[in-house]
């Protein structure tokens, strides 16, 4: 009689969001399979199908599953400087996983997977609200705290940006002093904050 317990269907599924990571990593987008992700999941195909029509949804739903979303502090003890250094912290923290990179690796080649290059922005990043600093700021224009009309696209994006040339430039991603410089000599003054 075997005592190896049925796995409840929570742990099929982080089981299945693991694995696909993993298998991205390993094999690549192009030979991404549903057998290698049943198999490096342990778990049947047809479970798979189940959930999933193919092997990019499976993806899609993993990496929404583990992109982080931020939470500005609620008033009225939020601070928009110390809310956008946090935002950027938990930037580098995600850019260290596996995820990230499997992200990254899959818009550098969005020409090969355009549909799927485009559903990560629509479904992943924008469905929890943007992006690290840009869901900050909004949260602060928002509440009235800074000009909704300063959040153009480019302000949106500049401590993301910065973060990622500096991770260029010195081939490992930045912390401390200058994720702060970052807040403090970039993003505030672009929305007409001056600490």
């Amino acid at each position: 009689m075997s005592t190896r317990r049925r796995r409840s269907d929570a742990e099929v599924v982080a089981a299945v969001r693991t694995a696909v990571i993993e298998e991205l990593v390993h094999v690549g987008m192009g030979k991404l399979t549903m057998d290698g992700i049943a198999q490096r999941a342990a778990i049947a195909k047809t479970s798979l199908y189940r959930r999933w029509r193919d092997p990019q949804a499976v993806v899609l739903d993993a990496l929404r599953a583990d992109f982080p979303q931020e939470h500005p502090a609620p008033a009225p003890t939020n601070n928009l400087r110390n809310d956008l250094i946090e935002a950027l912290r938990l930037m580098v923290s995600w850019l260290r996983t596996p995820t990230a990179r499997v992200i990254g690796t899959i818009i550098a080649e969005r020409a090969r997977y355009p549909e799927l290059a485009e559903a990560i922005y629509s479904q992943v990043f924008e469905a929890k609200g943007g992006r690290f600093t840009g869901t900050v700021l909004r949260h602060y224009a928002e509440a009235g705290q800074i000009d909704p009309t300063r959040l153009t696209s480019v302000v949106l994006d500049i401590g993301e940006a910065l973060v990622l040339k500096a991770a260029f430039d010195s081939d490992r991603l930045p912390t401390g002093r200058l994720l702060i410089d970052i807040v403090d000599q970039a993003i505030l003054p672009a929305v007409g904050v001056f600490e």
